[in-house]
């Protein structure tokens, strides 16, 4: 695919990875928890659930991002998408004044 100059050129999200560490997380989570309130560590057991429950939070995201396919994760094959265009969003600036400064074709 060609380079369009809008995106990194090897930039790809870690989803996959992103769950695996989210799943480690809740395994460990719920292991520390169980073990915290086995030895009568109730304030221990609290916050290794709260981590849990964060984790799991989170896998759950990262499984419906996974899900939602190429329009939140593109692959290889999918061109990348157009930046906002800051007219579009009703911030009018001068020819070539972005909000960072100016610029020209390449840096666009």
């Amino acid at each position: 695919m060609r380079r369009t100059g809008y995106e990194p050129t090897q930039a790809r999200s870690p989803l996959r990875l992103r769950l695996g560490l989210a799943l480690c997380g809740l395994v460990w989570g719920i292991a520390a928890a169980v073990g915290f309130a086995a030895f009568h560590q109730p304030g221990w057991a609290a916050v290794c659930a709260v981590i849990a429950a964060l984790a799991a939070l989170d896998a759950a995201l990262v499984i419906r991002h996974i899900r939602q396919g190429p329009h939140y994760q593109p692959g290889r094959s999918i061109p990348p998408y157009r930046p906002v265009d800051s007219e579009r969003r009703g911030r009018r600036h001068r020819v070539g004044q972005g909000p960072q400064g100016p610029y020209d074709r390449r840096s666009r």
